[in-house]
């Protein structure tokens, strides 16, 4: 993609100093998009020895070592790509900031030379004839898909963590711990670095938990804003898709790959004339909270003594934004029970049927499974038996409890939108979750899962981003930061979250995966 957008991302990236400024080295662990662009430019790096680093990653920790198992599969024309991106690179220059970079996929979206599987079992060799659109986005800005992400299986059953064609994802961080919903090899793969950046997908919180509980920085954005088609959905209300990555900037540099309309996904007719004339890139900002008005939102800051730590690490990070030179508006109301109130706000609960029906449809004649009934009658004893109990819902245009749940998200996203205008706010502000992970294949009981509840974004449709906030003292299991806005405020947050990230700078290397030899990258000057 040699488009006139792309020519503007990477002046901002030379404009902005994300990347480096007079350092002579850059670690892999920290090294931003930009970065690698300055070592691709230098001659210090090629995208061939940028792939094969991740290679020799994920074999030492994915299948190796503490045994992650957050990739599926892997592109095996993933080096002979890289070479001809960097034969590219010399002969005509990059196509985009992402020419030559890295990226690892949850295993729902398209691709037309890796099978998409949703992690189920009998889906292992389900081949799609085409590239989701934003897999074809991404190639078209120059972006290597490396391979594909295991998940929290899609139609059969398993412990939340992983699936019954990938095992159990295990956290870098804490391998007893939990590392997240369906996105779990997303924010694992992330934050163990085995790709530059990586792309999930949100139903009900599935990019921000992983996001969450791996020290990564994860953009939900604006319903409409990046299209679904060529991907498998459970809602095509709430599902979205999005990056996550090490830094805002890496994020937002992907979002400018993904983001715009595509006639095969009218939900994002909402977008046009709602993308800002500059790049999403172009609005990180190291100053960001200088002069923000952040509304907090205290009622999903839970109380209790399992929360003590949690909510102590939030007051924490509310004095930085204030020291940063935030206007910090605490607190802001609602009025609601916004725990109790999300948990009859799922149009997933009735979609999942018809949503899974549709998207088989799409695959070639070739492909295994073809409909619904053909996944419930070949799946057998492996499907997930709510799957089972929504089947029979072939259509929600006069269905109650479906049409409810839309009149809950729509309350709930009005609720929140009067607070951002009422107090002329620019974001709210919440820690995601004040309670650290559970443990894998941990029981948890109704009131716990209240007590972490927090699916706001997935169910009003506004946008999301999360940043790492610092990390639970006895287990070393992360902490995170999230902002909100209205419907296609990135820009306003993005500059804040990057603010943010610039004021606090929390991430750290998860201590399960540390640094290989030869990661360390000499870039003469």
């Amino acid at each position: 993609m040699r488009s006139m957008r792309f020519v503007q991302v990477l002046v901002a990236l030379l404009a902005c100093g994300a990347g480096l400024s007079r350092a002579e080295s850059i670690d892999l662990s920290q090294a931003t998009i930009a970065d690698l662009n300055a070592a691709f430019e230098s001659g210090a790096l090629s995208s061939e020895q940028l792939v094969s680093m991740y290679l020799a990653r994920i074999e030492a920790y994915d299948r190796g070592g503490p045994t992650l198992r957050s990739v599926i599969n892997l592109n095996p024309r993933a080096l002979e790509e890289a070479r001809a991106l960097d034969r590219e690179r010399k002969d005509k220059g990059p196509r985009s900031p992402l020419h030559g970079i890295a990226v690892l996929v949850k295993d729902v979206f398209d691709t037309k030379d890796m099978p998409t599987t949703g992690g189920f079992k009998p889906l292992e060799h389900s081949q799609p004839d085409r590239d989701a659109f934003v897999i074809e986005r991404l190639r078209a800005a120059g972006a290597i898909i490396l391979g594909k992400l295991n998940l929290a299986d899609w139609y059969g059953k398993s412990d939340g963590s992983g699936s019954t064609l990938g095992g159990v994802v295990l956290s870098p961080y804490n391998s007893r711990k939990y590392p997240g919903a369906s996105s779990s090899g997303s924010g694992v793969a992330a934050a163990a670095w085995l790709s530059t950046v990586t792309l999930g997908s949100d139903t009900g919180g599935s990019l921000l938990i992983p996001g969450a509980l791996n020290s990564v920085v994860a953009i939900a954005a604006t319903r409409g804003l990046v299209s679904r088609t060529g991907m498998m959905w459970n809602s095509p209300i709430q599902e979205r898709a999005g990056p996550m990555a090490r830094s805002v900037y890496d994020a937002a540099l992907v979002l400018d790959a993904i983001a715009g309309y595509d006639p095969g996904d009218l939900t994002t007719i909402a977008s046009i004339g709602q993308m800002p004339p500059a790049p999403y890139v172009s609005y990180v900002a190291a100053d960001g909270l200088r002069g923000a008005r952040i509304g907090v939102l205290r009622e999903m800051v839970r109380s209790g003594a399992m929360h003590d730590e949690g909510r102590a690490m939030f007051e924490r990070e509310l004095a930085a934004m204030r020291a940063a030179g935030a206007v910090i508006v605490d607190p802001v109301l609602t009025g609601i029970d916004l725990s109790a109130a999300q948990g009859p706000a799922s149009t997933a609960a009735y979609e999942q049927g018809i949503a899974a029906n549709y998207y088989f449809s799409t695959l070639p004649p070739g492909a295994p499974v073809r409909s619904l009934d053909e996944l419930l009658a070949k799946g057998g004893d492996l499907v997930e038996p709510t799957l089972r109990q929504v089947a029979s819902l072939r259509s929600l245009d006069r269905y109650p409890p479906f049409i409810a749940a839309r009149k809950q998200q729509i309350m709930l996203r009005d609720a929140l939108v009067a607070l951002l205008d009422k107090y002329q706010l620019d974001a709210l502000v919440l820690p995601y979750r004040t309670v650290t992970a559970p443990g894998i294949g941990e029981a948890i009981d109704a009131v716990a899962r209240r007590e972490m509840r927090n699916g706001l974004h997935a169910y009003t449709g506004l946008p999301s981003i999360l940043v790492p906030g610092g990390y639970f003292k006895d287990d070393g299991m992360p902490f995170a930061i999230q902002f909100m806005g209205r419907e296609f405020s990135e820009p306003t947050l993005i500059k804040i979250a990057s603010g943010y990230e610039a004021t606090t700078r929390h991430w750290r290397a998860p201590p399960l995966t540390p640094a290989l030899r030869g990661e360390k990258i000499e870039i003469a000057r």
